[in-house]
């Protein structure tokens, strides 16, 4: 813990040394990404007119550390039959997600590890997707009740270079990464990715946001802007980066763990909704002014596709896209916004 909060105080020192003087790159000259995870266990499908890229959630390192298991095949295949009628669309297998283990015994064995890598290449084959992302959380961290290794950063270079080495390079191999920027080597991994999805969002709990686009006083550790500066600080250029955004909130423990957006208007009757100008994000308190829900909605969400294009960022991503309501408000917003529609 110790290790973390110095790990932020340098993190927000580099961003406030360089805010002054700061200057955004040119817009990106290509078609941006708008990335959505799509689930196993929802049976909702995807609009593809929405999205330029989904990540299929998950498949996992199997018991023997060697393959591939992937949750609900069939699903898997639906999803990426759409691209016979949507030839734009990318859809990748992503691998891991909390709690998903197996990574560090995986990429510590040459051969388990050579094993795994041809089985990416299976999956691409077998599925005919067009790449894998890896969403091991976290290299040399059990804080998800998995195992790992003060080796894991360096065998996670290794496992990249080798999946780079089997897939080939007109397949796209990425990686979801801790909004502190922790855990990965991004300097040599950065010649075998395409992109890094950070999850800029978890940030805090209530009383704070999850997922805020600028520091304020519901400001737990980082920002979203201080998230992506410390990407930016360890290696990784703008135009590689995806913003992450919620398509939920946080609310107290009294109401339970977090609330989909489709779900938010629930909370109207009893509850006051706000917004924070300087973190430009909603949420609610109760009849005492008490914190009680950190969420998003198409307006915070428009703020962050904005930032992103203003950076020069790669696009966005969301975690996921069963938790928009039926109208599709939250991905409309997304992806009007970032194609500038």
């Amino acid at each position: 813990m110790k290790k973390l909060t110095l790990l932020f105080v340098f993190i927000l020192g580099i961003c406030i040394a360089s805010k002054s003087q700061e200057t955004f790159p040119a817009k990106l000259n290509k078609t941006p990404v708008v990335l959505a995870y799509v689930t196993a266990g929802s049976d909702i499908m995807p609009d593809p007119n929405y999205v330029t890229h989904i990540n299929y959630a998950f498949g996992h390192v199997s018991e023997t550390f060697n393959s591939i298991d992937i949750d609900n095949e069939a699903r898997l295949r639906q999803i990426a039959a759409l691209k016979s009628t949507y030839p734009h669309l990318k859809v990748m297998l992503s691998v891991g997600g909390w709690t998903s283990g197996r990574f560090s015994e995986m990429a510590a064995s040459v051969i388990n590890r050579r094993s795994f890598v041809n089985d990416c290449k299976r999956v691409i084959d077998e599925f005919g997707l067009d790449g894998v992302d890896l969403d091991w959380e976290y290299p040399t961290s059990s804080v998800a009740g998995i195992s790992s290794s003060s080796d894991d950063t360096d065998n996670f270079t290794l496992l990249m270079k080798e999946i780079r080495g089997v897939i080939g390079e007109d397949r796209l191999l990425t990686l979801a990464s801790a909004c502190t920027a922790q855990y990965y080597d991004f300097k040599a991994i950065d010649q075998y990715i395409d992109f890094v999805n950070i999850m800029t969002y978890d940030m805090g709990r209530p009383p704070f946001h999850n997922a805020p686009l600028h520091r304020s006083e519901f400001t737990s550790d980082l920002s979203i802007e201080e998230s992506v500066q410390a990407h930016v600080a360890a290696g990784i250029s703008l135009d590689k980066l995806t913003l992450g955004m919620p398509f939920y909130g946080h609310v107290i423990k009294e109401l339970g763990d977090f609330i989909n957006y489709k779900d938010i208007h629930t909370l109207d009757e009893k509850y006051t909704r706000k917004w924070d100008d300087e973190g430009k994000v909603p949420y609610f308190t109760d009849k005492d002014g008490y914190f009680v829900c950190s969420f998003d909605n198409a307006e915070s969400l428009a703020y962050k596709c904005r930032y992103a294009l203003n950076r020069g960022m790669l696009g966005v991503m969301y975690w996921e896209y069963n938790g928009d309501d039926a109208e599709g408000t939250l991905r409309k917003t997304v992806y009007n916004t970032v194609m500038k529609k």
